[in-house]
């Protein structure tokens, strides 16, 4: 039955260095678009939202952080908000 599912392949390019490729179920972009989306933004915004998220974690919940790692995650924080238009702790209810 999984290979019923239909599918999409993102490429990623990285300064054109090196590029990688994602499958995710199409469906679940539909689930997770906001509005009129288009799969490319919804998986640009998914993949902002598992960068701050992780890095909120590793920086507020984790064990042990320094400058350089707290000065990256306030700046995807920044590159949250620009994208987004709120905050990580309004967007996601979550606030210290």
């Amino acid at each position: 039955m999984t290979d019923e599912v239909e599918t999409i392949t993102f490429s990623i390019d990285a300064d054109g260095e090196e590029t990688e490729t994602v499958t995710v179920p199409a469906g679940l972009l539909d689930l997770v678009a906001e509005g009129d989306q288009t799969p490319t933004e919804t998986i640009g915004d998914v993949a902002l939202l598992s960068f701050a998220s992780r890095a909120h974690h590793v920086v507020h919940h984790g064990e042990g952080t320094d400058e350089e790692l707290e000065a990256q995650e306030s700046r995807v924080m920044d590159l949250f908000e620009e994208r987004f238009g709120v905050t990580f702790g309004e967007a996601t209810g979550h606030q210290h």
